[in-house]
């Protein structure tokens, strides 16, 4: 017997799973619109017992998008470490890692850090 290969599904994808899910189609009916069979369907639903997981939400403590954007406008312009982390109001050692991890002071840019920094936080956390 031939197997199917594994489907990953998409965010968009899952969240339309768990809006018919909500709205009361059974697993037969949503596997039907992915042409799979509904034990797949079952799993993704399942895992959190049935109920919609929570949307992810970026932590107070964490870097935003425009903390960011900040720090990059600063390298750029050649400022240091410490004075970009007073404009900030954060610990100079906080915008130091940041800077390290993310490609360093040349090649520092804050959107390819800021997502990085979403994929980071989905590792497992046991």
């Amino acid at each position: 017997m031939k197997q199917r290969p594994r489907i990953y599904y998409t965010a968009t994808q899952r969240e339309l799973m768990w809006d018919r899910w909500q709205k009361g189609d059974n697993l037969h009916q949503i596997a039907q619109l992915f042409d799979r069979h509904h034990p797949s369907i079952q799993r993704i639903l399942m895992q959190t017992g049935g109920i919609r997981p929570p949307s992810r939400s970026r932590s107070v403590l964490a870097l935003t998008l425009a903390e960011r954007e900040e720090i990059s406008r600063g390298l750029a312009t050649g400022q240091s470490l410490r004075s970009i982390a007073q404009l900030l109001g954060r610990s100079p050692s906080t915008v130091s890692r940041e800077v390290k991890r993310n490609g360093g002071i040349k090649d520092y840019r804050s959107a390819g850090a800021d997502s990085s920094a979403w994929d980071r936080a989905l590792r497992p956390k046991t």
